[in-house]
């Protein structure tokens, strides 16, 4: 009777080899990747082969797009659709150069390329299951959330199964039996182990289809309850706006459009779990439906505000290629505002018929334009870099504030180039600076002069100088700032500088330790004696010495508990001196003899 249950839970075109077919086929690509990028040099030494990273590419991405994309029923488009992107994968990283190996996935192009695929995908799955080119919004809503579960459910099943794994490993080394281990710890079988879990998983949760998809609607569920959350918090920004004015945003942080970005991604993603796939669908609570509507009406105002902000950041220091992709990011959420407000517009509480259709239309749009930002055909590179040397040549920009790492390093091809032209300019401090450029040490090297000339700024600020008009020697601060650059004397750990009268002797001491040691308190406010830590027991001492300030040996400080509180008060006056002090000390052949005493 459980097995008639468990067999009826399926679908009816279940297809029970899928997890094999699955397994085997992500066991074989990921070992064909493996031992494509594993080279001795991929650590050091030059990158890998461009054709090497695309051919990966192509097989990583064709593999995983017909373990989703794969069904019984015409599971030839599936694996013609799973060549297809494969092949368009691969060509466009080798069409961008790849000069960087693997370093090039992080860039924008490549998120934007797989964006793309991700968006195409249900697509695929729904005209698969139609037969034909039709998009049925239930469908395409279905497919899309049912496969991001899918991806987070599988590769939280390779980290088990890897967990699994080396549990066994460590079992059998117990008795002295290490295949398990040796065998985990070989590039190739964990490649394997991964890609065959990975698709045995994908293929077992594709054949409990049922399930996943009642998952999909528990998540979405979930999610709804937190619209009306982010929906009043959103409003009240908004509604806050007007009385705060946008200065306030450009003060606060610099990354306005980030998170005014992630707060209008955040509005679509709710609203749409509120709304769902369809009237049925839709959530009947008026508090859920309420607070869609406010996310739904907050997009365009969040995206007009980091529009703005963009544009600010462009015309204070120009194009640049992260906020270029920032512009695109913005101006296609803003798509996404004006499709929302015009629904609630004319649809007023029917406004989910008319947002669910503008849904798939920007589906399309943003596959479409994904997929051309991912090829090198309008190059961001080559924008940025004429706007930048257009204005270090008008003069907007100073050549010792111009950003020549950039120009060298993150520009690419068309910044290098604008550099090789900029040595032979005519303006001599331009040309001055980029013939000292052979390499990419400018930047960091204008960096840390900058850094050190604000610590040597700071730690000379927190420093009280005694007796009064007493000279503080630059060299006494350098040699001071070099010794002490792991406890630096800062605005929470002031210091006192006592010099001697002559001006080639000084004594350093940390003022925290003085009025830490008389004034210490337990958890519970009551006073106790404690003792300085050995830090504070000695100032430090530092004596002129061949025109050099080199440290001496160290005095010796207060040492009884009543002595400290009785200096305190005198130390925060500023009543310290030097004194002589007469001591004895044996000698030994006119050669003295440990420590002096009384």
């Amino acid at each position: 009777m459980l097995d008639r249950d468990v067999e009826s839970s399926e679908p009816a075109g279940a297809w029970r080899l899928r997890p094999v077919i699955l397994a085997a086929i992500g066991a074989v690509a990921a070992i064909l990747v493996q031992q494509l990028i594993d080279r001795p040099y991929r650590y050091s030494g030059p990158p890998l082969e461009v054709w090497r990273i695309a051919v990966s590419i192509a097989i990583g991405t064709g593999a995983m797009t017909f373990g989703f994309g794969a069904e019984r029923v015409r599971l030839a488009w599936a694996a013609g659709f799973a060549l297809l992107v494969g092949a368009v994968a691969g060509l466009i990283y080798y069409w961008n150069g790849g000069n960087a190996g693997w370093a090039d996935l992080g860039d924008w192009r490549y998120a934007s390329l797989f964006l793309s695929i991700a968006i195409a995908v249900p697509l695929f799955q729904t005209a698969r299951d139609e037969g034909r080119w039709r998009f049925p919004y239930r469908d395409v809503h279905d497919h899309a959330w049912t496969n991001v579960l899918l991806w987070f459910a599988c590769s939280g099943f390779v980290g088990i199964v890897f967990a699994l794994a080396w549990l066994l490993a460590a079992l059998f080394d117990l008795i002295g039996l290490h295949f398990v281990r040796e065998m985990l710890e070989r590039d190739w079988f964990a490649a394997g182990l991964a890609g065959a879990a990975f698709g045995g998983a994908l293929g077992l949760f594709r054949e409990r289809d049922r399930i996943v998809r009642l998952l999909q609607r528990v998540v979405t569920a979930v999610l709804a309850v937190l619209a009306p959350v982010l929906g009043v918090g959103l409003v009240l920004f908004l509604v806050a706006l007007p009385f705060t004015g946008l200065g306030a945003l450009w003060q606060a942080t610099k990354a306005t459009t980030p998170i005014l970005l992630s707060c209008a991604i955040g509005a679509l993603i709710l609203a749409n779990a509120v709304i769902g796939n369809g009237e049925k669908e839709e959530a009947t609570n008026p508090v859920l439906r309420w607070g869609a509507m406010a996310l739904g009406l907050a997009i365009l105002p969040l995206c007009v505000i980091a529009a703005i902000a963009t544009g600010l950041r462009i015309d204070q220091y120009g194009f640049t290629p992260d906020r270029l992709w920032a512009l695109i990011f913005v101006i296609l959420a803003t798509a996404y505002g004006v499709a929302y407000l015009a629904s609630l517009a004319l649809g007023r509480n029917a406004w989910a018929a008319r947002v669910r259709p503008a849904n798939l239309r920007m589906a399309f749009i943003i596959a479409g334009v994904a997929l051309f930002l991912a090829t090198p055909i309008l190059s961001f590179n080559a924008i940025s870099t004429a706007d930048q040397v257009a204005r270090l040549e008008s003069g907007k920009i100073a050549p010792d504030k111009f950003d020549w790492r950039a120009l060298e390093n993150d520009y690419g091809m068309a910044g290098r180039g604008e550099l090789k032209r900029l040595k032979g300019s005519k303006n001599s401090e331009i040309q001055r600076i980029a013939r000292a450029i052979p390499d990419f040490t400018y930047r960091d090297k204008l960096r840390e002069a900058r850094a050190e000339m604000a610590a040597r700024k700071d730690f000379a600020a927190n420093i009280r100088v005694l007796p009064q008009g007493a000279v503080f020697p630059v060299e006494l601060r350098n040699a001071l700032l070099e010794s002490r650059r792991s406890r630096p004397c800062s605005p929470d750990n002031p210091c006192t500088l006592v010099m001697s009268g002559d001006g080639r002797e000084g004594f350093l001491m940390e003022d925290n330790c003085l009025g830490k040691a008389a004034e210490a308190r337990d958890a519970y406010g009551h006073a106790f004696k404690a003792s300085l830590p050995s830090a504070c027991l000695n100032a430090q001492h530092f004596v002129l010495s061949a025109s050099r300030w080199v440290p001496a040996e160290s005095s010796a400080a207060i040492a009884t508990e009543s002595e400290r509180v009785a200096a305190l008060s005198g130390y925060r006056a500023g009543r310290i001196d030097i004194r002589p002090v007469r001591r004895r000390q044996i000698f030994v052949n006119g050669l003295p003899v440990g420590q002096p005493f009384e």
